[in-house]
């Protein structure tokens, strides 16, 4: 599947990939280069193997903006088997225990309502977080139990979609961080009972959907320019900051790393994405500060060359 590295290309731009099941994050994206044969690319959050769904992958130098999709929200729909608890808090794991499941819709629901909003959580030993330099999970399948620190994460969102037997449906959106095995593991244990995972799909993150991401199988029945179509812009990353343009002299300025004279009112140290005034050309991020002048935060590399 890999080609020689000097035929790669320098593309830029961000894919939306529904990661499917049994693959890893960082599988599904070097599939996606190999696709675009593009020189160089990023994840923005790992995905299990067990999980599929939304899977942003940056291209070029739109890997440059991929830690704001780290940091950003993220959506779930996932299901929950309850009496049951396995080693790994999904359906990969061996089982630990099993209890009988005696709740009903509203003992459930009044057990999820406990678990909205800032909570504790303690990652889980089957995890990528790492102790002395190794993942937890290599520990973990050594049967090495690891002291973990609780973390503050946040449920923003957690409904109930369906209850079937001993099995439900739900979805969450939550803080970066948050473990929704550890999730489901919780509310099993607030109910009695406990519980694992056996499905989960991510449905969103920093303001992309899962309705707008395609299947790899589907990107690769495309040709090349149909799949370079599909790449969108750098600057969406950081859609959420608010903008501004540099003229010619401050943006040739700009590019070469050089502060220039702002006069927009702004907070302290706000950052800023920055366009080339009247072509919208994306240069980069700027940061305003004390002194007056927008600083150079992250450019792009290709837009320099030029300026």
């Amino acid at each position: 599947m890999s080609k020689p590295r000097s035929n790669r290309r320098q593309i830029d731009g961000v894919l939306l990939i529904d990661k499917p099941y049994d693959i890893s994050s960082n599988g599904a994206l070097q599939k996606a280069r190999w696709l675009l044969n593009a020189a160089k690319a990023g994840h923005t959050g790992v995905l299990d193997p067990l999980a599929t769904g939304l899977l942003p992958v940056c291209l070029g130098e739109a890997t440059k903006f991929s830690s704001y999709l780290l940091d950003a929200d993220k959506g779930y729909r996932a299901t929950v088997k309850f009496g049951v608890v396995t080693t790994t808090g999904d359906v990969e794991g061996e089982v630990v225990s099993e209890r009988p499941v005696a709740f009903d819709r509203e003992g459930l629901l009044a057990a999820m309502a406990a678990f909205r909003g800032e909570i504790s959580q303690v990652p889980p030993m089957y995890s990528a977080l790492k102790h002395q330099g190794k993942p937890l999970y290599e520990y973990a399948r050594a049967g090495i139990e690891i002291e973990r620190e609780a973390r503050r994460v946040n449920i923003r969102r957690l409904e109930l979609i369906s209850l079937d037997g001993d099995s439900a449906v739900i979805e969450v959106l939550c803080s970066k961080g948050t473990y929704i095995r550890t999730l489901a593991c919780d509310i099993g244990e607030a109910l009695g009972c406990g519980a694992h995972l056996t499905g989960l799909r991510r449905t969103a993150t920093g303001g992309f959907s899962l309705g707008e991401a395609l299947q790899l199988t589907d990107i690769e029945a495309l040709d090349m320019p149909q799949r370079e179509a599909l790449l969108l812009p750098a600057d969406i990353l950081v859609r959420h900051l608010p903008e501004a343009e540099l003229g010619a002299d401050e943006a040739g300025k700009f590019m070469h790393g050089q502060p220039v004279r702002f006069a927009e009112k702004c907070a302290k140290m706000q950052r800023f994405r920055i366009y080339r005034e009247g072509s919208r050309e994306f240069l980069g991020l700027g940061e305003a500060r004390d002194d007056g002048r927008l600083h150079p935060i992250r450019l792009l590399a290709s837009k320099a060359a030029t300026s």
